[in-house]
């Protein structure tokens, strides 16, 4: 007998139909939305990857130094990229929460699909505006109308799809409140542009405002939820009244664990290929050159490209074991939490800057300055991008009988092994950091050689966790006899004997 699913699987499983439906739906002019929905996925993690474009491409002169000017143009730069990536990880939430409400698509749902696609490709050539000119509110203005834009498009996808109910999923076919449907998926798609049209408006005569609200966008539902907690507290908790739907579409609920691994797979690939274009674009001799200066020999003329090379080996490391931490987190989550959806969106936003710790730190064949200060940018971007994912096991653990799988809960057999697997990369860019403190010597060549030799790391990380565990039960069989009690599964556990013993 079949298991009744919850109103999140009911929605997440809509859009994989059957291939008698699938024909029975072409018959009518109407498909499933599922491979659209992937479509807009992927476009949406490659417009939000490559928001750091502009930033990469700061033009420093050979000439000029890493100094406090330039520190503070990178830092500003790298803010509003911050704050654009995670706007654009809100407008793919909401997109997403609009195809589960919509089961099917026409040609006109289609093309009004395609018309909010193109003006979110627009967004980059905004935020380029943005960093180019941040004393011009244009920049600005322009982003808030493409957000705008993007939220008319789809209130009117939601009017269309609610004009014509075959469209709808057939749990919202058969509800008698598809009005309440309608309102509560509008007022998902539309509170984002609401607070851009604010913005825009304010970008004509103070722009400051305008980034702020921009920046209340993202923490909105989070500032609601504090809220409401607050006033729990304040005036005590109040029940809700019953809602007449049959399922919800709450604000606050967590998308489901496949969006959210398609989206970040979406963004670490894209961060892997942007990698090469900078080796494809500029580090190719040119033929003159190569008859010129090197006497017709190519590979002596590729040879004054080392230093590149070496540095995208070292980069596409750090982006592929990044994405494997991921994975082998992802791959142990039954069900993601609010703050684990905030914690991932942060942690992708500064993997998206991994291209510009690469263009820092490659620049050195033409740039020798200030070798060490850029090592550090690349250390703290590095360092950000993987603390967030080790705070995402973190918040999972809080609820671990919920979220997690039994083998990493705290004393599972998987647990101290995750743990090391998370916290190999903030502590490997805190020691790079540090040593460009301490080791004037440190090199930009040295520091990719380091990143070139983390696989090793993690090949044998398994070996010296368990040689780890050993030595402290070594240690606590010489201080006393050992306990061991059932793990989460049931059965006895050996790394509870690492634990103390349970009262």
């Amino acid at each position: 007998m079949s298991q009744p699913q919850t109103p999140e699987q009911v929605l997440d499983t809509q859009g994989d139909c059957t291939r008698g439906r699938r024909d029975e739906d072409s018959g009518e002019g109407t498909q499933c939305s599922h491979r659209m929905l992937s479509f807009s996925d992927a476009l949406l993690s490659i417009i939000a990857t490559v928001m750091i474009l502009p930033v990469t491409h700061t033009e420093i002169s050979p000439e000029q130094h890493f100094d406090k000017s330039i520190q503070k143009l990178l830092a500003t730069r790298i803010a509003v990229y911050l704050m654009t990536f995670l706007i654009v990880t809100v407008a793919w939430a909401a997109h997403t929460r609009l195809f589960q409400v919509v089961g099917k698509i026409d040609d006109t749902l289609a093309l009004l699909n395609l018309a909010c696609m193109m003006t979110i490709t627009l967004l980059p050539y905004t935020f380029s505006l943005m960093v180019t000119f941040p004393d011009v509110p244009l920049g600005i203005f322009l982003f808030c109308v493409c957000v705008i834009a993007i939220g008319t498009v789809q209130a009117l996808i939601v009017g269309y799809a609610f004009h014509f109910p075959h469209l709808l999923s057939p749990q919202i076919q058969c509800s008698a409140h598809r009005a309440l449907y309608r309102q509560h998926i509008l007022h998902i798609v539309l509170r984002g542009p609401v607070l851009c049209f604010a913005a825009a408006v304010f970008s004509l005569f103070f722009f400051p405002l305008s980034y702020l609200l921009m920046a209340t966008i993202i923490f909105l539902p989070y500032v609601s939820k504090a809220t409401s907690w607050c006033r729990d507290r304040l005036v005590g908790h109040q029940e809700p009244p019953a809602h007449p739907l049959e399922f919800t579409f709450d604000l606050h609920e967590p998308l489901s664990k496949e969006r959210v691994e398609a989206f970040s797979d979406g963004v670490y690939a894209i961060v892997a290929t942007l990698l090469i274009l900078d080796i494809c674009e500029d580090n190719v001799p040119d033929p003159k050159d190569v008859r010129e200066k090197f006497r017709g020999s190519l590979v002596a003329a590729l040879g004054v490209y080392g230093p590149r090379f070496l540095a995208y080996f070292g980069s596409f490391a750090t982006v592929g074991l990044l994405w494997f931490a991921h994975h082998s987190l992802f791959l142990h989550v039954r069900r993601a939490t609010r703050a684990m959806g905030l914690l991932n969106t942060l942690s992708l936003a500064f993997v998206g800057g991994l291209p510009l710790a690469y263009q820092q730190t490659s620049a050195f064949a033409q740039q020798p300055h200030d070798e060490l200060e850029r090592v550090r940018v690349s250390c703290a971007i590095i360092f950000f991008a993987s603390i967030f994912q080790l705070a995402i096991w973190t918040a999972a653990l809080l609820h671990e009988a919920e979220t997690l799988q039994p083998s990493v809960w705290f004393g599972g057999q998987e647990h101290a092994f995750m743990f090391a697997k998370l916290a190999l990369y903030p502590c490997a860019s805190l020691l790079a950091f540090a040593s460009t403190c301490f080791l004037s010597g440190l090199s930009t060549a040295i520091f990719h050689l380091m990143q070139i030799a983390v696989p090793s790391t993690f090949l044998l990380l398994r070996l010296l966790v368990r040689l780890g565990q050993a030595g402290l039960r070594g240690l606590r069989g010489l201080a006393g006899p050992a306990h061991s009690w059932p793990g989460p599964t049931g059965e006895a556990d050996p790394q509870s004997l690492l634990l103390p013993a349970p009262q």
